[in-house]
């Protein structure tokens, strides 16, 4: 009996003095914890499937889903904008196209500004050429005798008057001589040489002797005021070709380079250098369009300018 009282002493006494009932009932409620804990999850996983099926099964009944619009103006503008200010704003005209009728008198009225006058250089070429045609001014101020129509009887006496003492004609004939004399049967007549190649060479040596002799003024470009008339003959891409072609215009048009000075112009467009040639010494832009006329009627292109 001794041993069955140890054995149960022992039974109830765990190997770290900790008896066997009270270790049983903690590790019992630490497992229902986490049972309830993993059946609350299981729940809670089935309940968001069943959310989310339901609300994706919702929106594909739906449609699409409608986009609200915002609130408020999309775009404001600025009370200072800054930047330069457009022409032709604010013309009563304006208001025709934009409102569909003419807009009411307003208080104060502004007259359009002038319209641009293009420059010589940027009119059409038939303008350019337009020659202006001056009508001969005749003086009848002077009395101009009647044509008067002689007669056929003083026509009769101003001939028989012209003729008498005048030996006829006839009897102061070359007389013919017989051909038997020898060497007159047949009498050769030098032909004249054409000498047509030998005129236009002496011409064109004229022109250059004369062209060469004659000295060129040229005028700085600086030194030409403003509303100067100028006539220009076109761009070179040096100063030397420039005056180069200046030197074959006086050869070919001596007659109208005649007074004319050069003036070769330096100019830039587009990040290139080029050099106008002109010349000066027109009275007026009629003057200058008569001096292109001439020189286009000869295939050489002129262009009238002012200097501005």
């Amino acid at each position: 009996m001794g041993n069955e009282a140890e054995m149960a002493d022992f039974a109830e006494i765990d190997a770290g003095g900790v008896p066997f009932g009270e270790a049983d009932d903690g590790a019992g409620l630490i497992s229902m914890l986490l049972s309830w804990v993993g059946a609350l999850l299981s729940v809670a996983l089935v309940i968001g499937l069943a959310v989310w099926g339901y609300q994706l099964a919702m929106r594909d009944v739906s449609g699409v889903p409608v986009v609200r619009a915002l609130e408020g103006p999309m775009r404001i503008a600025p009370e200072d904008p800054g930047g330069y200010q457009a022409a032709h704003q604010g013309l009563a005209v304006n208001s025709v196209a934009a409102e569909g009728g003419a807009a009411a008198p307003p208080e104060r009225l502004v007259l359009a500004p002038a319209p641009l006058d293009l420059t010589q250089e940027d009119l059409p070429r038939p303008q350019l050429a337009e020659v202006e045609i001056v009508d001969a001014e005749v003086d009848t101020a002077g009395d101009v005798a009647p044509l008067v129509r002689p007669s056929r009887e003083e026509l009769q006496a101003m001939a028989e008057e012209l003729a008498s003492g005048v030996t006829p004609l006839a009897g102061t004939l070359t007389p013919v001589i017989s051909p038997d004399v020898p060497g007159v049967k047949r009498s050769l007549v030098p032909r004249p040489r054409p000498a047509i190649a030998d005129l236009t060479a002496e011409a064109v040596a004229s022109s250059v002797a004369i062209a060469s002799a004659r000295p060129t003024v040229e005028v700085e470009p600086s030194r030409v005021p403003a509303g100067t008339r100028l006539v220009q003959f076109g761009a070179y891409d040096s100063p030397d070709a420039a005056r180069e072609a200046w030197d074959v215009l006086l050869a070919r048009f001596a007659d109208f380079m005649r007074g004319k000075s050069r003036v070769v112009q330096e100019a830039v467009s587009g990040g290139k250098t080029f050099y106008r040639l002109r010349a000066m010494g027109f009275a007026d832009i009629s003057e200058a369009r008569r001096f292109c006329a001439a020189m286009e009627a000869d295939r050489q292109a002129c262009i009238p300018v002012v200097v501005r």
